[in-house]
């Protein structure tokens, strides 16, 4: 089967598209280069630069590989940014993905795995969340992932098109050969800056303190990315065999503090980081943690790489590559 991705040269597309030439599937790989790095991608895959949101360009893609499924990466992922500039992410995220739709209804691909984000539920009073919760985006980064999911399950009922939504938990670390990982842009990610900031290559700080959690900081539920991309090839697995309209998290169902990762670092790293604390982000809810009963029962998930400092020596690892 050949399958397409969209935002191969990003963190995670890159990732999924190893995992799947690794898998012995055919792949292609699609990406704009706004913010995805060429060379994550393996000479052997067949690459073409374009914008999902170029319909005619896509279909063309799509029929002259005869693709018949579509993991779909690509897309604008800063919370703050999307707050800054909405448009951007209404534009990039529904209106590109609502393209790439029409062009695989055309092309008559049979099955998309989407990447959305535990963003949709915003902040939520429960823990963990399930995925019955409530969708309540706080951050338009957040409504465009909860709008394109809306947009597949109608596009999906409308034409048959068999999909699934896969909504991440926060997602760390490097392939284990260390082919790939996190690279270029801005640092935002909080395993990453912290890493970077062992290595002298950035500045860190705990963003608040008096969280309503056990050390008095956020508590996210972190995912190794290889752990990440395994699932959608499980999910991609359920598509194939028919099923349809799948919503799941991924997680691990265990939350890690600001503080436990500042530790886990300083372990991968042996020395100390220096950590002062900030002032609150607008908008971090204080605890954030996947409930995955569904994707681990229903689909066989089985994470190799549940464990924090796992994630975090990797990440370490992978950014000593990259930075000679």
């Amino acid at each position: 089967m050949t399958v397409l991705v969209t935002g191969a040269a990003g963190y995670i597309g890159s990732h999924a598209v190893l995992a799947l030439a690794d898998a012995g599937h055919d792949v292609v790989a699609v990406d704009d280069l706004s913010a995805g790095t060429r060379d994550l991608i393996p000479a052997a895959v067949p690459f073409v630069q374009a914008d999902i949101a170029d319909e005619p360009t896509m279909g063309a893609i799509l029929r002259d590989h005869r693709v018949r499924a579509v993991l779909h990466f690509a897309g604008s992922i800063s919370v703050g940014e999307s707050v800054r500039d909405p448009l951007r992410y209404y534009r990039n995220n529904v209106a590109g993905s609502a393209a790439l739709l029409a062009a695989c209804v055309d092309a008559g691909v049979r099955s998309l795995v989407f990447s959305s984000t535990a963003a949709v539920y915003g902040a939520p009073d429960v823990t963990p969340i399930p995925e019955t919760a409530q969708l309540a985006p706080i951050n338009p980064y957040g409504a465009s992932k909860a709008m394109t999911e809306r947009t597949l399950a109608d596009v999906g009922a409308a034409h048959g098109l068999r999909w699934a939504a896969l909504r991440y938990f926060n997602v760390a670390g490097a392939d284990p050969q260390l082919r790939s990982g996190q690279a270029g842009g801005e640092v935002t990610h909080l395993i990453r800056r912290a890493v970077m900031a062992a290595l002298g290559r950035a500045s860190f700080a705990i963003h608040g303190d008096d969280y309503p959690t056990p050390d008095g900081t956020c508590v996210r539920d972190y995912v190794h990315v290889t752990d990440l991309v395994a699932a959608h090839l499980t999910v991609l697995d359920a598509l194939a065999a028919g099923q349809s309209a799948l919503t799941l998290n991924v997680g691990y169902g265990q939350g890690a503090s600001v503080r436990d990762v500042v530790h886990a670092v300083e372990r991968a790293a042996g020395h100390k980081l220096d950590a002062p604390i900030g002032r609150r982000r607008p908008g971090d809810p204080p605890t954030l943690v996947a409930d995955s009963t569904r994707l681990r029962r229903d689909f066989g998930w089985t994470p190799r790489f549940e464990d924090l400092d796992t994630i975090v020596a990797s990440a370490l690892a992978w950014e000593r590559k990259r930075g000679g």
